[in-house]
């Protein structure tokens, strides 16, 4: 088996092959603010990953990823994911080694209830980059040329 220390660890001009062509290693301290893989730091065309850390006692806003599925894994902390289902406010409670589904135009927010410890988690996309829509509410958002 041949190893080759640092190969990939970003995208090159050196000759070295093609960004499309090669393993990329993102080590830890070097994401682009939230960003591990995206089209801007690896050259990725379909996905995008990154981590993020929600302070104790925080929430985003509400909102959703487009088209865009994410996929959570949680890291640290006991982050809780709230969507509506369509007739009631839905709180999914989550712990570390947790994964979760949120499907493309759903509507929710991370909540960090925890007065002392960050939640972190790790996001993976199915777009090279994040898309978040802000919305005033939880409601099911419609899918472009739906009724």
């Amino acid at each position: 088996m041949t190893t080759h220390e640092d190969v990939g660890s970003a995208l090159s001009t050196d000759g070295n092959g093609r960004p499309g062509n090669r393993v990329h290693h993102v080590r830890a301290g070097e994401l682009d603010g939230h960003a591990a893989i995206s089209g801007g730091t690896v050259g990725s065309k379909k996905l995008w990953m990154g981590l993020v850390e929600n302070a104790p006692l925080s929430a985003t806003d509400n909102h959703h990823h487009g088209e865009s599925e994410a996929g959570i894994y949680v890291v640290s902390g006991h982050p809780v994911f709230v969507f509506h289902d369509g007739i009631q406010e839905v709180r999914i409670s989550a712990d570390p080694g947790d994964f979760l589904l949120v499907p493309p135009f759903v509507p929710h927010r991370e909540e960090n209830p925890d007065p002392n410890e960050p939640a972190v988690v790790v996001i993976a996309r199915t777009t090279q980059e994040p898309i978040k829509v802000s919305v005033p509410e939880l409601y099911q958002v419609k899918e472009p040329g739906t009724r």
